[in-house]
């Protein structure tokens, strides 16, 4: 039985999910440079990625961590050092991420 184009839900899909989490230009960039350097500080991430401002990188580690995907570790001393890594739940991600890439080798023209 063919299903109802009309009536299907995309919002509700764990495709839908996933790249909710994983969505807009620097997350799947930061994840990956975790996937490859963990830990990673802020200022080697912003070196890692370039032209990213301030506040972006910040803003995109804020929501990555807020959706447990990486583990942001403060180390009390002076000056602050914090370093990023990727959560068990962002490793669970390095096998989607690697499919990734090996698509990209392969279909690179």
């Amino acid at each position: 039985m063919k299903k109802n184009i009309e009536t299907a839900d995309f919002s509700n899909t764990g495709y839908s999910y996933t790249l909710s989490l994983i969505s807009g230009k620097y997350k799947p960039i930061i994840l990956y440079c975790l996937m490859e350097y963990e830990p990673v500080r802020f200022n080697e991430m912003q070196r890692y990625l370039k032209n990213i401002a301030d506040k972006t990188l910040s803003q995109n580690l804020k929501e990555l961590e807020k959706d447990d995907l990486i583990i942001r570790t403060v180390y009390p001393q002076i000056p602050p050092k914090v370093e990023y890594t990727l959560s068990k739940r962002g490793h669970s991600l390095v096998k989607v991420l690697d499919k990734l890439c090996d698509w990209g080798i392969r279909n690179r023209p």
